[in-house]
């Protein structure tokens, strides 16, 4: 079947659901729909597969721990997360957090996620590791995964099985190369060679690049092979590439496929009925890159984004129940039997120390124990995070500090390179609330009130509206009556962290280790989105 043959069979049976929906009297026009962004939270680098009636969708969370979130939908607009490929990328002082080494802002990044023979695979590189990683499952939500890794650290690569039984990576920035992989795509073919496919990925977007076309999806639709890029012209947006070739091998050609507030990189996804959508994201200030869905026509042969080159703010598909608790959630922090130790949604900052947290050593309750010295929040172990969500939220817990010891500091923070934290420290026998912030890159405390009781309530909002990204610090010493602290904290999303803000649960130790608080809940709202 050629390729025109199949993109008019595809047209063809996008027509027939159109004419249903007339037909039914306009249903999905009735109905609530979908509105994007999609995911109102940091979703960054999605890769997606449908298998059946079923998507899967892997993304980037870098130095967190565990690792490539897997989240599962059955109508692209609602996920859930369901695993992760790893628990540890790997056991090095930067991921560690020891010796003064971290790796905020690498680990593991940009992510492929495919579905070949009856296995899962999902590919990531690490710049914190120079190697390429490789995790196959046949069941993405329990595991086990399997593991192969080589060097070098692919950039930014797709993985692609085609129809010959031949594996490749596609990646690279500006030149993109291609290299061939061993059929169960667990290292490279002996003998391959790098193969330049595009020698300037970005030159549909014309002369003046500032990020080089990168972020590389490769698509087979019709026979034909479509590559996905992203790349940034200076003084415009981030904007959407598409090249298509007859071979994987090329040659190419390529146009500007969308330009749109700066919503890019992503690749294509069909739905079951034969509808078309492509998923991007969009840099959208502190709370990270948000996803969105781009509905996709096919004209002569090329994928056609938007509504006149516009990403929609409706879709039809499926309203949005909300976030929690599929992406983020509320935690009581107890646990059956069966129930694992922490759900999904929670990731440590770094690789934890296991001996140093509990969820049994007091029933009900998350005991941090410091186990070593730290200098700095950005340094200390055990920090316990999960996302911050749009367009407001707030996150809530409750602390039991009766066991802390002198130069201890625990509490509630927004977790980026410039934090901010309400929390206790204990010095010379007394015991204070504090809230610091780190707006200037520095700590700086803007508020100590003295407390005396055993159980200390904290609380911080966020505001993302607009990009307004705002956080305010709350405290109470009853649960019930709220105070404000400190000042108002503009966040900024940089490059060093390169993470949309995290609520983060944290305790350490500034002079001695063996102190520990016990968090009885933490609890998240939001405003829900409008779709």
């Amino acid at each position: 079947m050629n390729a025109m043959i199949f993109l008019r069979l595809r047209v063809l049976a996008a027509m027939a659901w159109c004419a249903f929906a007339c037909s039914a009297g306009s249903v999905l026009a009735q109905q609530p729909r979908a509105h994007n962004p999609i995911i109102f939270a940091d979703v960054p680098d999605m890769s997606i597969l449908r298998v059946g009636g079923t998507y899967y969708m892997s993304s980037t969370t870098m130095h967190m721990n565990p690792g490539v979130p897997i989240m599962k939908s059955t109508d692209l607009v609602n996920w859930k997360l369901v695993g992760y490929a790893y628990d540890t990328l790997a056991d090095v002082d930067e991921l560690n957090l020891m010796n003064g080494k971290g790796t905020y802002g690498r680990g593991s990044w940009a992510s492929s996620i495919r579905f070949h023979k009856g296995t899962f695979y999902v590919t990531t590189f690490a710049q914190t590791t120079g190697k390429t990683y490789v995790y196959t499952t046949r069941d993405p939500e329990h595991g086990p995964w399997k593991r192969s890794l080589f060097a070098p650290a692919y950039h930014d690569h797709t993985l692609f099985f085609d129809d010959d039984g031949r594996t490749y990576l596609v990646y690279g920035a500006g030149t993109l190369r291609l290299v061939e992989l061993t059929a169960d795509a667990s290292g490279l073919k002996p003998g391959t060679i790098e193969h330049v496919i595009i020698e300037n990925a970005s030159a549909p977007a014309g002369p003046d690049i500032g990020l080089r076309a990168e972020g590389s999806q490769l698509f087979k639709v019709g026979g034909k092979y479509y590559l996905f890029n992203i790349t940034w012209p200076k003084g415009g947006m981030r904007t959407v590439v598409v090249h298509r070739a007859d071979k994987i091998t090329g040659p190419y050609e390529g146009r500007l496929a969308l330009q749109d507030r700066g919503i890019a990189q992503g690749g294509l996804i069909d739905t079951p009925d034969g509808r078309w959508y492509s998923y991007l994201f969009r840099d959208y200030g502190a709370v990270g890159r948000i996803p969105y869905l781009v509905p996709v026509t096919w004209v002569d042969g090329w994928p056609v984004l938007g509504e006149k080159g516009k990403v929609p703010e409706q879709l039809d598909l499926p309203k949005s129940t909300g976030l929690i608790p599929g992406i983020v959630a509320s935690d009581e922090f107890n646990r059956g039997r069966t129930d694992s130790a922490l759900p999904l949604v929670w990731q440590w900052n770094h690789n934890p120390d296991n001996d140093h947290w509990s969820v049994t050593a007091r029933r009900g309750y998350l005991r941090l124990t410091t186990g070593r010295v730290d200098s700095s929040f950005l340094q200390a172990r055990n920090t316990l995070t999960q996302r911050t969500v749009g367009p407001r939220c707030s996150g809530t817990t409750a602390i039991t500090i009766t066991n802390m010891k002198d130069g201890d500091f625990a509490g509630l923070a927004v977790l980026q390179k410039q934090y901010g934290v309400v929390g206790i420290k204990a010095a010379n026998g007394i015991r204070s609330l504090v809230m610091i912030s780190a707006a200037s890159e520095k700590p700086v405390e803007l508020a100590q009130i003295p407390v005396t009781g055993p159980v200390v309530w904290l609380k911080i909002g966020c505001d993302f509206t607009d990009l307004n990204d705002t956080a305010s610090f709350f405290y109470s010493l009853d649960g019930k009556t709220w105070n404000a602290i400190g000042g108002t904290l503009k966040m900024a999303y940089t490059l060093p962290h390169f993470m949309g803000y995290r609520f983060a649960l944290f305790n350490y130790a500034t002079r001695q280790a063996g102190g520990y608080v016990d968090f009885d809940f933490f609890r998240i709202e939001n405003d829900k989105q409008r779709n």
